[in-house]
């Protein structure tokens, strides 16, 4: 019988002892603070590094394990991992605040290539200390995970390896905006986490950055929020919501911050680790680094919760300490020589909904994928057999004044109930004709697998504003549009427009009895339903009534692609 790998990892055998306030100066003289701990024996250890702008003070609270995030509570940056956990089992473990934030000294712009190249020095100091053996990796969810692909492009000598445990590896279209659209919500909460007491610079001319702040408060849509156009007045109330106002589209800003534009510079083993539930931020940045990098690579998509049991809760606890043994399975195998027979597996491991099991694959998408329409009809269907001559288009019209548990407004379409079980593990896209009576709006759409008792569990999302529907097709291929949003192109109102939407990867099986349930709409709403992502991530609306119209059709066909499992 083959050993449990759980038997082979590193076991617990040491205390931990710490050195707090740490400074460690980078290459232009910054000092950066620094948190150590580290096992209470002699001799040479792995490390990890952990850095992030939440501060590395709040990171030991005494907050009971598990609790769930709560933004009143601010607890949602404990983030970089249990010390104790890899300390006792021979790692040193050191926690950093990002430049301008906590105890470091400099001024804080998130991500940024300063903030990068720190990384490589912390790193590299990391590996000149005598605990240390000279091999490092890093640790941590979020933004700690989204920081390590940047410091692994610059290349530092002595990182061996890294362990994305919720990264977004693209900063335009799965952090600040969706589709185009843009996601004030989280900036709106998230910056009341962050510890910064200097803003660097945005390296702009004043004359062109007056321009784009003239741009932005002409904007409607920002018109009608009070919380964007104040950051637009006053930056330092929200540094991190001005800088995206700012930016509407994707361009150098964004290409400094993600790592897509630099995967062709990773080239240590990375394992992406992630959770079906994070469509608005992570999910997407683990499938992207997986196919962008080309290096000895593993794939994990799951829930929150690691065992066999289906569970659908949004969020992992905090303080983050989830899946803290496959993390030490990896960087046993990479920085300590330990045969865990990690790499003797099948790279991908994911979690199908809808069954609540694991299964193993070797490649994304999975090569026995039957690539599947499913057309939008009339009345409400949703189909195999295409439209028929005749058939009436559907639509809605977005009201920018929705009252609190107010209904939004849009079109559903649902399949009959399943005769034998249908499952999708892949990405899917949504082609759909339609016109608008007005210059532009929002289009949002939700996939949701819904019970013979009529309950019903979202499945995917996507999103698209209509003036950003220009496609790159060098980039694009049909089951996953790819969209520049270099440039914003104008909506003729009453003109049908064919729209490409991507929707986010998933894997579900629709059982027996069950449907399948897509809805359209123009805006979402954070009153509407109880899942947390609704709570901290909401569209910035779009400010005029305006009448979405779809079309299904011979001529004008709509439909989804879906990824379906033979």
């Amino acid at each position: 019988m083959a050993a449990d790998w759980h038997d082979l990892v590193s076991p617990p055998k040491y205390k931990v002892r710490v050195e707090k306030d740490v400074f460690i100066t980078m290459r232009d003289g910054t000092r950066i603070a620094a948190d150590i701990y580290r096992p209470d024996a002699e001799g040479e250890f792995p490390a990890l590094l952990s850095l992030s702008c939440y501060g590395k003070g709040i990171q030991k609270l005494p907050i009971p394990k598990g609790t769930p995030i709560d933004f009143r509570a601010g607890n949602a940056g404990i983030e970089a991992g249990n010390s104790e956990y890899f300390v006792t089992r021979g790692y040193v473990h050191v926690i950093a605040d990002s430049r301008g934030t906590g105890y470091s000294e400099g001024g804080y712009r998130y991500l940024s290539i300063k903030e990068q190249e720190d990384g490589y020095d912390l790193v590299e100091w990391m590996a000149g200390q005598a605990w240390c053996t000279g091999k490092v990796g890093m640790l941590g969810m979020s933004y700690f995970s989204m920081i390590q692909y940047l410091v692994a492009a610059q290349n530092p000598p002595h990182l061996k390896a890294i362990f994305s445990y919720e990264g977004t590896t693209d900063l335009y279209r799965a952090f600040g905006y969706h589709g185009g659209i843009f996601d004030f919500g989280f900036f709106f909460q998230w910056w009341h986490h962050i510890p910064a007491h200097t803003m660097a610079p945005l390296e702009i001319p004043d004359a062109k950055l007056k321009k784009m702040i003239e741009a932005a408060k002409g904007n409607r849509d920002i018109q009608g929020n009070a919380n964007v156009y104040i950051s637009l007045e006053w930056p330092d109330k929200n540094p991190i919501m001005f800088d995206h106002a700012i930016h509407p589209h994707d361009g150098p800003y964004y290409w400094e911050r993600s790592a897509y534009t630099k995967f062709d510079k990773i080239t240590i083993p990375i394992y992406c680790l992630s959770r079906w539930t994070t469509w608005l931020f992570h999910l997407p940045g683990a499938f992207s680094a997986y196919q962008g990098i080309n290096a000895p690579k593993k794939l994990t998509i799951g829930l929150p919760e690691a065992g066999e049991k289906e569970k659908y809760e949004f969020s992992v606890g905090r303080p983050w300490n989830e899946g803290h043994d496959v993390i030490l399975r990896w960087y046993d195998h990479w920085l300590k020589g330990i045969d865990t027979g990690l790499m003797d597996e099948p790279p991908i491991r994911l979690l199908i909904q809808g069954t609540g099991k694991w299964r193993y694959e070797n490649e994304w998408p999975l090569a026995r994928t039957r690539w599947t329409r499913l057309y939008l009809r009339e009345g409400g269907k949703l189909a195999e057999t295409p439209p028929a001559p005749g058939e009436e288009s559907d639509g809605f019209t977005n009201l920018p004044t929705l009252k609190p548990r107010q209904k939004v407004p849009g079109v559903e379409y649902i399949t009959e109930p399943m005769t034998q079980d249908l499952e999708i593990t892949g990405p899917s896209a949504l082609y759909f004709n339609a016109s608008l009576d007005n210059q532009d709006a929002n289009w949002m759409v939700e996939l949701f697998d819904v019970s013979p008792d009529g309950s019903r569990r979202l499945v995917t999302m996507g999103w698209l504003k209509a003036s950003h529907r220009e496609l790159d097709e060098a980039k694009t291929k049909p089951y996953q549009p790819f969209h520049p949003h270099t440039r914003s192109l104008p909506v003729e109102p009453g003109k049908i427009y064919e729209y490409a939407m991507e929707i986010r990867e998933t894997s579900n099986v629709f059982k027996v009895g069950h449907r399948m349930q897509l809805i359209i709409k123009g805006q979402d709403s954070p009153y509407e339903g109880p899942e947390h992502f609704r709570e901290i991530h909401y569209h910035l609306l779009n400010m005029e009534e305006t009448r979405h119209t779809i079309y299904h059709t011979p001529q004008y066909q709509s439909y989804l692609l879906l990824p379906v499992i033979p």
